[in-house]
């Protein structure tokens, strides 16, 4: 650390609404944004304003003008290896927004990079910091579910296409659409909750449907019905994801559907499973027994709840490693790295028509 054993020093790469995120909550959590770089002038100028912080147009600039503990990456996808491998080469301890990189190919730079450094990469993958996850966890670390051996994942809006003619749905800033901007949520969500086993297989197709159309655009959000508007991805995806063991995860992803929202998973066990919503408070347990008589036997959460949930909850896991020089346990780089895998599988099979193998 390099000014106080409490207080960390950041600084923050891509000053848009989730880098002012990243900011807002480290001002919260009792630290100190020291900087951020953004190649927009005014952007840089709301933020300065707003943290009392120096800015910069070239984040290397800042990297080595400042005296900083750690960085926050939330740039478009494009540009998160240069970003996080120069911070890694520097040895600062890095949050990057998900996915990992536009590619596999990027993702695989940055996790090599994050293993050459003496800091860490850490992958925002907020939803995993909720009320359901941490009780569903504990009673899975007790044994209560067997082995998890199917995972029903869904992340369905009906009218969500965010920014037709941003970053968002053009595939050269971004990488993809619905599958990279959410489905990377429900790939990891579905993962983590079997513990992260090896991916063998993965069959999947992808659609674009609704993306020239403005009733099917997210209501509160900008749509440029100018000729020079970009949407050349996806907006919806289904897959069959199989790991070892045989065990199993059906994917449903939409930007836009004509059914009703949802972010429900169901995880099946060998001794009980469960339903718990992405990011959220619900919990359902499932399980059955023979006390008194045969019976099936429903055990819903009523009460209680963890402090600094999804995106506060996932700043402050990486802001307090930061602080304890450990690199996280949540998060890691290399469950990045192995959901980036499932994603480019995904395009491929969608390409080809069939099943394609995952390399570990």
């Amino acid at each position: 650390m390099s000014n106080s054993d409490t207080t960390v020093r950041l600084g923050v790469v891509g000053l848009g609404f989730m880098g002012q995120t990243h900011a807002t909550n480290a001002e919260e959590h009792g630290h100190e944004v020291v900087a951020g770089a953004d190649i927009v002038p005014e952007t840089r100028e709301e933020f300065a304003t707003a943290y009392d912080a120096t800015t910069y147009e070239e984040f290397g600039v800042m990297y080595d003008a400042e005296d900083l503990d750690a960085i926050a990456v939330s740039t478009p996808n494009a540009f998160h290896e240069s970003a996080v491998v120069g911070a890694l080469e520097r040895d600062y301890d890095v949050l990057c927004e998900k996915p990992l990189a536009d590619d596999l190919e990027s993702a695989e730079r940055i996790a090599a990079a994050a293993a050459d450094s003496d800091g860490f990469c850490m992958v925002n993958f907020h939803n995993r910091v909720s009320t359901a996850t941490e009780v569903f966890k504990e009673y899975q670390r007790e044994g209560h579910f067997g082995e998890i051996t199917h995972v029903d994942a869904n992340y369905v809006r009906r009218r969500g296409i965010p920014g037709v003619g941003s970053w968002f749905t053009n595939e050269e800033l971004s990488g993809g659409g619905a599958v990279v901007d959410i489905g990377v949520h429900a790939i990891d969500f579905a993962l983590y909750l079997m513990d992260y086993p090896a991916v063998e297989d993965v069959f999947a197709v992808t659609r674009t449907e609704f993306g020239d159309r403005d009733d099917y655009v997210d209501p509160g959000d900008w749509y440029d019905e100018t000729d020079e508007a970009v949407f050349d991805v996806e907006d919806s995806a289904t897959a069959m994801i199989r790991c070892e063991g045989d065990r199993t995860i059906s994917l449903e992803v939409t930007w836009a559907a004509n059914q009703a929202e949802t972010q429900e998973f169901v995880a099946r066990g060998t001794e009980a499973g469960a339903a718990l919503e992405l990011g959220g408070e619900d919990l359902t347990m499932f399980q059955s027994g023979k006390q008194g008589t045969d019976h099936t036997l429903d055990v819903t959460l009523t009460e209680g709840s963890i402090d600094h949930t999804g995106w506060s909850g996932s700043d402050k896991r990486f802001l307090d490693a930061v602080l304890d020089e450990q690199t996280p346990e949540l998060n890691t780089v290399e469950q990045a790295l192995a959901v980036q895998r499932v994603i480019d599988a995904i395009y491929r099979s969608a390409r080809q028509g069939s099943s394609v193998p995952v390399e570990n």
